[in-house]
């Protein structure tokens, strides 16, 4: 058994105020146990106004709240799934548009990992939001793994969990755990949250663990919350709820993923699909 922590955040559009709320989490991950911390998607920035937030955006060596993370991580002792920030990037040439990036900072403050999201959200919902993430983001082209305390984590970033070869990719790479940090709107939490993040477990017969951010943020949004750590059976071990940012623990069993695996050994049985 290995304890995790999960940080459900209503972050702001203020980095400083966002990277207090990280620091604070991590020290108290750390005294209560925990191995390994797991954030949201955008714990350091939620602006949907580009203009403003655009004087946060800086390139990674440069940014506030990661090296404040870090620190805390180094000070604790702990691993942190940082689940993602927004980030200069510095081979950007004509391209000004940022990275949506994820780290996995290890328990001596080092960067073990980075994955820049591949799926860019560009939706026009019923609800009459419209969102056009590809305007201001770059997409990764890259799947990314890590060993960590937990087990061998994956790493996606909220509308990715709509793109199955994704997961059938980490699922190859028999991954223990993956990191589905999220900013899920309310419409589309409604719907799809629990149903995909339960799917995804079993398809790839890995946890899930989705650190959500929840409730009204200072730009004008509303978020889903319902951070969710999800067993490879499909069994919701952890669900935070959708009224308030917090932080809770939960348990990754070794045992249970054997046992799973042994079961329904979905992944050995994969066949090539001809074309």
């Amino acid at each position: 058994m290995t304890r995790i922590a999960v940080l459900q955040m209503t972050s702001g559009i203020d980095p400083e105020a966002n990277a207090a709320t990280l620091v604070s989490a991590v020290g108290a991950a750390a005294e209560s146990g925990a191995a390994m911390l797991f954030t949201p998607e955008m714990s350091g920035l939620i602006d949907r106004n580009r203009a403003r937030a655009a004087q946060n955006i800086v390139p990674e060596g440069e940014d506030r709240v990661l090296a404040a993370v870090r620190e805390a991580a180094a000070r604790a002792g702990i691993w942190v799934a940082l689940g993602s920030l927004a980030v200069a990037r510095e081979d950007a040439k004509n391209d000004t548009r940022w990275a949506n990036r994820a780290y996995v900072i290890d328990g001596s403050g080092e960067v073990a990992a980075r994955y820049d999201k591949l799926h860019m959200f560009d939706v026009d919902l019923a609800s009459g939001e419209s969102w056009r993430e590809s305007s201001a983001y770059v997409p990764g082209d890259a799947v990314v793994t890590v060993a960590t305390p937990a087990g061998l984590l994956g790493l996606a970033i909220c509308y990715d969990i709509r793109f199955p070869a994704l997961f059938e990719a980490l699922g190859r790479q028999s991954c223990d755990i993956i990191a589905i940090p999220a900013a899920f709107t309310v419409p589309t939490g409604l719907a799809h949250w629990h149903l995909l993040q339960r799917a995804r477990a079993v398809e790839a017969s890995a946890y899930i663990v989705a650190a959500a951010q929840v409730g009204k943020h200072a730009d004008g949004r509303s978020t889903y919350g319902h951070s969710l750590v999800v067993d490879p059976w499909g069994d919701i071990v952890l669900d935070m709820g959708g009224e308030a940012p917090g932080l809770a623990f939960a348990e990754i069993d070794s045992a249970r993923l054997a046992e799973v695996r042994k079961q329904l050994p979905s992944l050995a049985n994969r066949r090539e699909i001809p074309n």
